[in-house]
C-alpha cells in the first residue's frame, strides 16, 4: 500500500482527497490511498483564503488592533492611518469588506469620521482560534460585497484560565471555564482602552478624552456528540471627547515655507454603543451531514455632536531670517453637527453541508434579515475668508455684494426605513485526480433581494486549482465571478442627507490568477504566493474620502476597472517563527457620467509591507517583532464635495515602522520549572512597543484654506501620530 500526504499547497486538512486508483498490470494491483485528516473548526473549501496565526495577531505591535493590524501587512491590503482598524483591499474602500465571527456577519459603526474616534475593534484577539482572510474571488457562502471577506472563529477553552494585559493605553482581562466532561465551555473577556497619550503626539494643543471599553462572552454547551449550542454576546461603548485649543502647521517648500496658525473654541462629543447577540445550534447526525441554525440581533446607537469655531492666519516666512513677510489670508470657520443614527438588524440563517465522501461537499444556506434604520442628520460648515463667506462670488473685494451668503455645505435629513433582506446560496466542492495531477473545484451562486429598492441580484462564483505532479511543489489557482456591493445605510444616503430608494447594487466582475510555490531553504519551509487580478465594475456610486468616512453621492452614475499584482513570501526567516514580506501594485479608475477615467480616491499604486519575528538563540526569552509599511499616497487629498475632475491632489506616501520587544519570564512552550512567585503563571511577558519608531509625520487628509483675494486653495496637511513608547505586561495564570 502506498500512502500519499498532500502538501500545504492544498490547504490540508481542507483539500484532502480520498480516492482509490487501481492500476492493472499483468500480475499485481496497487491501490493508491490518500491519508484523510479530520476537518477542524474554521476549515474552509475556499481556495483564496489566507490563514493567519492567532498568536501572531496577539504579538504584532499595532495601535489599531491585533487582527486588523496583522492583516494590514498582507500584500493586497492598504490603510494609510494607524489609528483605524479599517482597511482597503485591492482598490476598494473601507465599506467593501465582509467581516464574520463564527460565520455570522457583523457591522462596524457608520458615523465615524475621524480615525481618532474609532476605538476598539469588535474582534477580541484573546478569544480567537482561527483567522481566515480572502482578498477577493471568495466562495458563494460569503455575502455581497466587492472586496474581501474576513472570517474569525472564537475558541473554546480546555480548562480554567485567566489571562490579561496591562499597558499605557489600556488593558484586557479574559477568563475561560470548562466543565470536567468538557460539555460546557465559556469565555468572558473585557477590554479597556484610552488613547489619550498616543493622541498627545499629534502636533496640536488639544485636550482628548477617548474612553473605549467592551465586554464579550462565548458560551458552548455540547448536549451530545452530535448536537451543540453556542452563544456570543457583545457590548461596547466608545466615548470620544475633544476640546481643541490651537494648532500650528508648517508646510510648503524650502523656498516658500508657509505657516498656518489656528485657534479654536468649542468641543466634540461622540458616543457609539454597539450590542450584538447570536445563538447557534449545530447538529451533525453523521460524518456526511451537518446542519446549523443561527439567530442574531445587532443594535448600533451612534451620536456625533460637535460645534467648533476656529480662526486662522496663513502666512509665509523669509527662508533666511525666519520673519513673517506676507499674510496670505485670515479667516475662520464653524463646523457643526447633531447627527443621530439608530440601526437594528435581526434575523436567522440556516446552513447545511452534505459530504457524500471526503472528496465532495455540497453546501446550501438561507438567510432572513429585518432592518430598522433611523437617521437624523443636521450638519453644516461655514467658511469665512477675509470677511467673505466661501463659496461666495467675489468680483472685487473692495465693493460689497448683495447676493446671498452660502454655507460651504449643509446636510439635513430625517429618514426612517424598515426593509427586509433575503439571501440564499448553494455551492459544490469536489476533489479528484486528472491524470497524475490533483484538482479542486468549488462553484456555486448566491441570490439576494432587498425590499427597500426592490432589487434582486444573482452572483455566480467559481474556483479552480490544479497541482501538477512535478518535482517542484506548485499550485495554480483561478477564481472569479460576479460580486455585488449590496447597498446599506451609507450607499443609499445622498449628499443632501436623504435616502435614495432608486439606488442599485454596485457590481464587480472579477478574475484572479494565482500561483503558490513551496520550497525549502536551509531546511526551513517557505511559500511564495503571486496573484494577478482584474475587476470590471459598473453601477458604481462615486464617493469622497473625508478622513476615514466615506461620503457617497447617492447615484449609480459611474463605471470603472481595477487591476494589480500581489506577491507574498512567507516562511521561517528565523527557525521556529513565521515572518513574511508583501509587495503589491494596484490601480483603480472610475468614469463618472462618461467624462473619462480618473483614479478613485483609494487608488493605492505601489505598496510594500513586512512582518518579522525574531529571538535570541542563547536567550530565547528575548523576542522581537517588527512591522514595516511603505505605501504610495492616495489621491483623496482633494476638498470634499468638489469636482474630482478639477481637483486631483495626491497625499504624501505613508511610511511607518512599529517595533515590539519582549522578555518572557514564563513561557508554556519552554516547559521549564519555575519557582516562587513565577510558579503561579503559565505565561508572563513584559514588553516595550515603539510605535512610529522613526517619528515620521504621515498625512491622513488635507484641510483646505481658501484665500478670498486670489481664490487659491491651500492644502494644509492633517498629520498622524508621532513616536510613542508603550509598556505592556501580559500574563496567563495556571
Amino acid at each position: 500500500m502506498k500512502k500519499l500526504i498532500l502538501p500545504l499547497s492544498l490547504m490540508v486538512p481542507m483539500l484532502v482527497f480520498s480516492q482509490n486508483k487501481k492500476r492493472d498490470t499483468a500480475r499485481t494491483t496497487d491501490i493508491e490511498e490518500v491519508v484523510f485528516q479530520k476537518k477542524v473548526v474554521g476549515s474552509t473549501n475556499d481556495l483564496t483564503t489566507v490563514k493567519i496565526s492567532a498568536k501572531d495577531a496577539q504579538n504584532v505591535a499595532s495601535i489599531s488592533g491585533g487582527i486588523e493590524g496583522i492583516i494590514k501587512t498582507l500584500p493586497s491590503v492598504n490603510s494609510n492611518t494607524e489609528l483605524s482598524s479599517q482597511y482597503m483591499v485591492r482598490g476598494g474602500n473601507y465599506d467593501e469588506n465582509l467581516i464574520y465571527i463564527n460565520d455570522i456577519e457583523i457591522y462596524r459603526p457608520f458615523l465615524i469620521r475621524n480615525s481618532q474616534q474609532e476605538g476598539l475593534s469588535i474582534i477580541n484577539p484573546d478569544m480567537v482560534s482561527t483567522v481566515n482572510f480572502s482578498a477577493g474571488g471568495f466562495e458563494p457562502r460569503y455575502g455581497d460585497k466587492m472586496s474581501s471577506a474576513l472570517n474569525i472563529y472564537y475558541r473554546e477553552p480546555e480548562k480554567f484560565e485567566i489571562s490579561g494585559e496591562a499597558s499605557l493605553i489600556g488593558g484586557r482581562l479574559t477568563t475561560g471555564l470548562a466543565s470536567k466532561n468538557k460539555k460546557l465551555t465559556a469565555l468572558f473577556s473585557g477590554r479597556y482602552r484610552n488613547t489619550n497619550l498616543v493622541l498627545n503626539t499629534l502636533n496640536e494643543d488639544t485636550d482628548f478624552n477617548p474612553v473605549y471599553y467592551d465586554f464579550q462572552t462565548y458560551l458552548n454547551y455540547h448536549v451530545s456528540d452530535k448536537f451543540t449550542m453556542s452563544f456570543i454576546g457583545y457590548y461596547s461603548k466608545n466615548d470620544y471627547e475633544m476640546f481643541p485649543k490651537e494648532r500650528t502647521v508648517d508646510f510648503g517648500s524650502l523656498q516658500r515655507p508657509i505657516n498656518l496658525s489656528v485657534f479654536y473654541n468649542g468641543k466634540e462629543n461622540d458616543q457609539y454603543k454597539n450590542m450584538m447577540g447570536t445563538f447557534s445550534m449545530n447538529y451533525k447526525p453523521s460524518d456526511k451531514w451537518r446542519f446549523t441554525l443561527d439567530s442574531f440581533a445587532y443594535q448600533n446607537r451612534e451620536k456625533e455632536y460637535y460645534t467648533i469655531a476656529s480662526s486662522y492666519i496663513l502666512q509665509t516666512f523669509d527662508p533666511i531670517t525666519g520673519s513673517p513677510v506676507t499674510s496670505y489670508d485670515i479667516g475662520g470657520q464653524i463646523e457643526h453637527a447633531r447627527n443621530d443614527l439608530f440601526v437594528k438588524t435581526y434575523g436567522t440563517q440556516f446552513r447545511t453541508r452534505f459530504s457524500p465522501n471526503v472528496n465532495t461537499d455540497i453546501e446550501v444556506g438561507f438567510k432572513f434579515e429585518k432592518e430598522n434604520l433611523s437617521d437624523l442628520t443636521n450638519e453644516y460648515k461655514l467658511v469665512d475668508s477675509s470677511g467673505y463667506s466661501i463659496p461666495h462670488p467675489v468680483d472685487d473685494p473692495r465693493f460689497p455684494d448683495a447676493s446671498e451668503l452660502d454655507l460651504f455645505y449643509s446636510i439635513q435629513g430625517n429618514n426612517h426605513i424598515e426593509p427586509t433582506r433575503l439571501s440564499a446560496y448553494a455551492q459544490y466542492s469536489q476533489k479528484f485526480y486528472w491524470g497524475s495531477s490533483k484538482i479542486f473545484v468549488n462553484a456555486g451562486a448566491r441570490v439576494a433581494h432587498w425590499s427597500f429598492n426592490d432589487e434582486t441580484i444573482f452572483s455566480p462564483r467559481a474556483q479552480f486549482a490544479i497541482k501538477p505532479e512535478w518535482n517542484t511543489d506548485m499550485l495554480f489557482r483561478l477564481s472569479g465571478g460576479i460580486y455585488y456591493q449590496a447597498p446599506f445605510y451609507k450607499e443609499i444616503k445622498d449628499l443632501n442627507g436623504n435616502f435614495n430608494s432608486n439606488i442599485k447594487s454596485q457590481r464587480s466582475i472579477q478574475a484572479i490568477l494565482a500561483n503558490d510555490f513551496e520550497f525549502e531553504f536551509d531546511n526551513r519551509p517557505f511559500k511564495l504566493t503571486t496573484e494577478a487580478y482584474y475587476k470590471k465594475m459598473d453601477n458604481l456610486i462615486p464617493y469622497y474620502m473625508d478622513n476615514v468616512r466615506i461620503r457617497y453621492s447617492g447615484k449609480n452614475n459611474a463605471s470603472g476597472y481595477a487591476y494589480g499584482v500581489d506577491t507574498r513570501l512567507f516562511g521561517e526567516f528565523v527557525p521556529g517563527v513565521d515572518s513574511w514580506l508583501s509587495a503589491s501594485y494596484a490601480r483603480i479608475f472610475e468614469n463618472i457620467d462618461g467624462r473619462g477615467d480618473i483614479p478613485r480616491p483609494t487608488d493605492q499604486r505601489f505598496r510594500f509591507a513586512m512582518f518579522y519575528q525574531d529571538y535570541m538563540p542563547r536567550f530565547p526569552q528575548m523576542r522581537v517583532n517588527l512591522t514595516l509599511t511603505y505605501a504610495m499616497g492616495l489621491p483623496n487629498g482633494a476638498p470634499v464635495f468638489t469636482d474630482p475632475y478639477q481637483y486631483q491632489k495626491t497625499l504624501p506616501s505613508y511610511k511607518r515602522v512599529d517595533l515590539g520587544l519582549s522578555y518572557a519570564f514564563v513561557d508554556a512552550k519552554e516547559k521549564k520549572q519555575t519557582y516562587g512567585f513565577l510558579s503561579n503563571f503559565e505565561e508572563l511577558t513584559l514588553g516595550v512597543q515603539v510605535f512610529n519608531a522613526f517619528n515620521i509625520n504621515n498625512t491622513v487628509a488635507n484641510q483646505w484654506i481658501t484665500d478670498a483675494n486670489s481664490s487659491i486653495m491651500y492644502p494644509v496637511p492633517v498629520r498622524l501620530t508621532g513616536r510613542f513608547f508603550n509598556v505592556k505586561l501580559e500574563f496567563k495564570i495556571k
